[in-house]
């Protein structure tokens, strides 16, 4: 009964918003047609935005953000989606607006048959809250690096983002539980001999599609790396004395790009950065001009193709390159 229902209630979307979107049709008028109130019309349409039903696409060439994406498009040879934000908000509610519209965004980019890697944390964790629907076959989301640390297994947390990734997708799951950084290389060399970890990185291997923040330790809404008991003292100092200015899956890298040679990558879970320039589509979300170094690196390491990206931030970018 339930699946009758869900199926009428999507039958009665689709036209509502057929009359309302393709034939100029007014609520009211949609409303006698469909012989229903004005007050059902909207819902329905409402449910048939939130649903992917509906994609509602904003394109002006007169304004600063199209000119702008255009910019750094050109500039870095990637595909640039800016998010127009007033610079008076707070940095919490910027990376909220900057992630529902990566989350419209993903939809595009993943379908069935496909892998998608997800790398867990503040902003990645943000833009699971914000998933379309989009029902898919055969598609997996697999988890690109660990997330136990000496506090905390870290399962509960990145459980929890990449579940909402595979019921918006209707993708099987496949978590990574291991640390996110080895207290000893030679364990981390161990294990990966190890065949459950092999069938994990095999399927990492096969993504289509990766999806990650960056890493900052200078960002107002603090990296999770940074902020959640990842790093000791002498980690961070060693990051400083390294010159590391972001991180992408718990691997860091400098402001030239370069990453071979830092001591925390060879104890880290995540995916070797000439690897995962490997990946076709290569979807970065940042939020906040406190990322701006971080973001000018990975450019510069190559590691993105498609980049959403507030306003602020983009505009910076600019005056800065």
């Amino acid at each position: 009964m339930g699946e009758q229902t869900s199926t009428a209630r999507t039958r009665a979307a689709l036209q509502a918003a057929h009359l309302y979107y393709m034939q100029d049709m007014t609520m009211d008028g949609i409303a006698r047609e469909l012989r229903t109130s004005r007050s059902s019309v909207s819902r329905l349409l409402s449910f048939a935005r939130a649903s992917g039903l509906v994609d509602i696409r904003i394109a002006s060439p007169l304004e600063q953000p199209d000119r702008l994406a255009d910019e750094i498009a050109e500039r870095f040879g990637i595909v640039c989606h800016i998010v127009p934000v007033p610079d008076q908000i707070s940095e919490v509610d910027r990376l909220e607006r900057v992630a529902m519209s990566a989350a419209r965004i993903l939809g595009t980019f993943f379908d069935s048959n496909m892998v998608m890697g997800v790398a867990w944390g503040s902003t990645v964790s943000a833009v699971s809250r914000h998933l379309i629907a989009k029902q898919t076959h055969n598609s997996q989301i697999v988890q690109l690096n660990g997330a136990a640390n000496y506090q905390t297994t870290g399962i509960g947390y990145a459980s929890e983002i990449l579940s909402r990734f595979g019921a918006a997708f209707g993708a099987s799951v496949q978590q990574f539980p291991v640390p996110a950084f080895f207290d000893d290389p030679a364990t981390k060399r161990a294990l990966w001999r190890e065949r459950s970890i092999r069938r994990v990185l095999a399927i990492q291997r096969r993504m289509e599609v990766a999806l990650f923040g960056l890493g900052s330790p200078s960002a107002e809404v603090p990296s999770h790396v940074f902020a959640g008991g990842y790093l000791s003292k002498d980690d961070f100092r060693t990051l400083a004395r390294d010159g590391v200015v972001g991180d992408v899956a718990t691997v860091f890298y400098r402001a030239d790009g370069s990453y071979s040679s830092l001591e925390l990558n060879d104890r880290s879970s995540g995916p070797d950065l000439g690897q995962l320039r490997r990946v076709s589509r290569r979807v970065c979300v940042v939020s906040g001009s406190a990322k701006l170094a971080a973001l000018q690196g990975a450019l510069a390491a190559r590691l993105i193709t498609d980049l959403v990206v507030d306003e602020a931030t983009a505009r910076a970018l600019v005056e800065q390159d």
